[in-house]
């Protein structure tokens, strides 16, 4: 009759003192690198940082964990150094008077009609332009004025107000052949009450002795 095998032992053998010691030196770590949870720098917790817990395990420190301090130059100046900014002081200047308000006078320009003048043989015909300006005060003034008054009349203001010469419109465009057509000549009436209304309601060009004279020679 055979022997029944033994049962196995379950007995863990702690080995000698010596191995014990070397596994503890294994287990051991650095305290300078271990933080206030007992886990080191790089995230991972030790044996003797869990010590009585049994459900720990070792693991990395999420991405989101990543200490974000702010930079001197982010911090606002006026809270490093305990300084209040200077009061902002608001002025109500409303109605007060000055030259570049006082020089709008006029409330619109319209170009009415217009007469074409010939001489006695037909030769040297031009057309006189009709226009009306309506001013703040309620009355108008009606002049009548040729195409090259008004040429005449941007190219003083360019040449008085360099810096805003962007702001002076275009004169319509001058034709020989049609001149006296009556689409052309609708299309330079429409032009011409455009460029009146650019100039005359910009306080800036209003009140200048230029467009003074043109309106009142």
């Amino acid at each position: 009759m055979e022997d029944e095998p033994s049962p196995p032992n379950h007995a863990v053998s702690h080995g000698s003192p010596q191995d014990e010691r070397t596994a503890t030196a294994a287990l051991h770590v650095p305290d300078d690198t271990l933080n206030a949870d007992g886990c080191n720098t790089a995230g991972r917790c030790t044996a003797n940082a869990v010590e009585g817990r049994q459900d720990f395990h070792v693991t990395d420190a999420p991405p989101f964990w990543t200490r974000h301090g702010r930079s001197v130059s982010s911090v606002s100046y006026h809270s490093i150094n305990g300084q209040r900014p200077a009061p902002i002081t608001l002025e109500d200047r409303s109605f007060e008077e000055n030259e570049v308000t006082q020089g709008c006078w006029a409330k619109s320009v319209s170009i009415d009609d217009f007469t074409i003048v010939s001489g006695a043989t037909g030769i040297g015909a031009y057309v006189v332009w009709h226009c009306t300006v309506a001013t703040l005060k309620g009355g108008d003034l009606e002049m009548r004025k040729r195409y090259s008054e008004f040429d005449r009349l941007r190219t003083d203001l360019v040449r008085a107000f360099p810096h805003a010469e962007a702001m002076i419109p275009q004169l319509p465009r001058k034709s020989t052949v049609s001149r006296f057509r009556p689409r052309f000549l609708e299309s330079r009436k429409a032009g011409l009450a455009h460029f009146m209304n650019c100039v005359l309601l910009n306080p800036e060009f209003a009140a200048s002795p230029i467009l003074k004279d043109f309106i009142f020679s």
